[in-house]
């Protein structure tokens, strides 16, 4: 029986859905930039990408991870079905599908996780849920997977489609981009709590150096009475103190150096 070719109101229909989706995937990724832009702590970034997937496509589950450099654990970041699950250790053994993401930089995609191979040991406990598709798309940066995102889909609801994948692969590109600025302002803070830049951690160390100095002096002179009359100190006197205090500065500068 020859198949009937698509009418006019039929393609209209399929490109309309087509911009539906396009317009939907759109208005997620505006509502991630928005969120993010808000935080430069990589927690809150990581949660905010993974709760916004997750309410985009009403998954099961929508988990981001970091690899470890023992490339045998990764660390879960963040989760969508239980955001209080942070820093919690992995082993990728028990996920042959991330495992495969992160070793070949590329997206996996696993559309009926049922009758799946790979994913024969946790059989059970994926159909008691109801998942449908699995799909893992890499966080690169510089052409290394640092982590990925894992998504599932609940059995009775929609597929994914390819260019749902490609949105997700695009929202990786935006998570290793927010990951680097995250990584780089939390850096700064952390040079900042030790007193900023070496420059300014040697002047910060000169001027404590400097009030320990005076201080010292002053309480040597505390216990003299009589005024300071540095009026009655002939020219030469006043010099000889001008070059003193030179060389006290000399000797502080290279004590807070060395420290």
């Amino acid at each position: 029986m020859t198949a009937t070719a698509p009418t006019d109101v039929e393609r209209l229909q399929a490109r309309i859905q087509e911009l539906e989706q396009d317009r939907r995937h759109l208005l997620a990724l505006i509502e991630i930039l928005q969120e993010i832009a808000g935080s430069l702590h990589f927690v809150d970034i990581m949660q905010a990408i993974a709760r916004r997937l997750g309410v985009a496509f009403g998954l099961d589950r929508c988990s981001i991870f970091l690899a470890e450099r023992d490339n045998k654990t990764v660390r879960l970041v963040a989760s969508y079905e239980d955001p209080s699950i942070k820093n919690y250790v992995v082993d990728l053994e028990r996920y042959p599908e991330l495992r495969e993401a992160l070793r070949s930089g590329q997206t996996v995609f696993i559309p009926d996780a049922a009758t799946d191979t790979t994913l024969a040991h946790v059989k059970g406990s994926l159909a008691h849920r109801g998942v449908k598709s699995i799909t893992v798309v890499p966080i690169t940066w510089r052409g290394v997977a640092i982590g990925a995102i894992l998504l599932r889909t609940f059995r009775d609801g929609p597929a994914f489609s390819e260019a749902d994948v490609a949105f997700c692969q695009a929202v990786a590109n935006l998570t290793a981009k927010a990951l680097r600025t995250a990584h780089r302002f939390e850096r700064l803070q952390g040079r900042a709590g030790e007193g900023g830049t070496p420059a300014q951690r040697a002047q910060e160390r000169e001027r404590v150096a400097l009030i320990g100095f005076l201080r010292r002096l002053l309480d040597e002179f505390a216990t003299r009475e009589g005024p300071w009359r540095e009026g009655i100190l002939a020219r030469s006197s006043a010099a000889e103190i001008e070059r003193l205090v030179g060389v006290a500065m000399t000797v502080l500068a290279q004590e807070a150096a060395a420290r």
